[in-house]
């Protein structure tokens, strides 16, 4: 049987962090970050990570791991976060994952195997070169006479994953379609319990978001930006991509006002929320705890608490 591990998802703003926290106290567990821009260094305030005093005492991983001018790709991530959960269940605590980029939670609770390649290598290179010179169209016609499933999905503008299927059919001599149709038919690697944090009325997350943005600008998300960019961080990094960063920016640049900013912010980040929501709702595994107006972390610990002790934890 695969062992056991508790996720504590929903939309941003809905709670998660302290969520996890309260589970990880209860159920002597430690957290482990699933969100895509809390692994960079000096991104505390737009990303929400956890502060010490959030954390109170337990254990977070996967925080702070990385420097923000580093590409992290779904598989490094997946690697590293499922090595710390490994240590985890060696040391006899329960691993609790918490954030909310479905996409990397997917992977490391399914245990997906990435196929080789990477961005430098010399068959990449040669594909990135065959790109500049004889055009996407072209590749694309290549893929559709080595993997017509996968061609079939993808549009000539898709060029990064065009240029991923050739990569892997060049590296492996197994196309996409395949990889993917055995990733899919392999068991997952965690039994997971999912702990998902939602409000009753759309009207009360969205406050909730935008009250989150505005204490990130009282915390200092501009004077952030900035330091980012005074260390060295390119304008066009990855890390510099995420909202509330990329709107900052701009302020930075002289391109927004810092009110333009903040609406942009709120817009994006409810914008983000409604997709995140999107995604959560395929997984019919959720056990969903909705809040009203202001969240009551005690009763759902007191849910969370029936739910896992039904599911063997405890």
């Amino acid at each position: 049987m695969p062992p056991k591990i508790v996720c504590v998802v929903g939309p941003t703003a809905s709670g998660k962090t302290k969520m996890g926290v309260e589970v990880a106290k209860a159920f002597h567990g430690e957290v482990v970050s699933v969100d895509s821009m809390q692994i960079y260094r000096g991104m505390t305030i737009g990303t929400a990570a956890p502060t010490a005093e959030e954390m109170e005492g337990i254990p977070h991983h996967m925080i702070a791991v990385a420097d923000p001018e580093e590409n992290w790709s779904v598989a490094r991530f997946t690697e590293a976060a499922d090595k710390c959960v490994q240590d985890i269940l060696h040391r006899g605590k329960l691993p609790i994952l918490v954030g909310g980029t479905g996409l990397y939670l997917d992977a490391l609770v399914r245990g997906s195997r990435f196929a080789p390649g990477s961005t430098g290598g010399e068959i990449r290179q040669n594909l990135k070169h065959r790109l500049e010179t004889e055009g996407a169209e072209a590749l694309l016609r290549e893929l559709r006479t080595i993997d017509p499933p996968a061609a079939e999905k993808l549009h000539v503008r898709d060029e990064k994953r065009i240029l991923r299927a050739l990569e892997v059919w060049y590296e492996t001599g197994t196309t996409m379609t395949e990889h993917n149709r055995q990733t899919q038919e392999k068991p997952p690697r965690y039994d997971a319990v999912y702990i998902g944090l939602d409000f009753q009325d759309r009207e009360d997350l969205r406050a909730r978001i935008d009250r989150r943005v505005d204490l990130m600008v009282e915390a200092g998300l501009l004077e952030e930006v900035r330091t980012l960019l005074r260390a060295g961080l390119p304008a066009d990094a990855t890390a510099m991509q995420a909202i509330g960063y990329k709107q900052f920016l701009a302020v930075e640049e002289g391109r927004a006002s810092v009110e333009e900013a903040v609406d942009e912010v709120k817009l994006r980040s409810r914008q983000y929320a409604k997709r995140q929501l999107t995604w959560l709702r395929r997984n019919e595994a959720i056990h969903w705890i909705r809040w009203e107006k202001v969240p009551d972390f005690q009763m759902a610990l007191q849910i969370a608490t029936e739910i896992l002790t039904a599911e063997g934890l405890g």
